[in-house]
């Protein structure tokens, strides 16, 4: 059974995991020749303070 961790800086709607949930599942299920049920994916939504890149804390995108 294969097992994906996404992780993204910051909130995504609905309907953006549904279609990244359902894009990832055809590649993985096409390319390894798994069954899309197979498929478990756990998207982690992380505030930007808490990653850091270069050194530098993320900052929230401007509003």
């Amino acid at each position: 059974m294969p097992y994906v961790n996404i992780r993204v800086a910051g909130t995504l709607s609905k309907d953006q995991k549904a279609e990244i949930s359902a894009g990832v599942t055809e590649v993985i299920s096409r390319v390894a020749n798994k069954p899309a049920s197979s498929v478990l994916i756990f998207i982690d939504e992380l505030p930007h303070e808490n990653i850091a890149s270069a050194g530098q804390l993320l900052q929230p995108p401007a509003k």
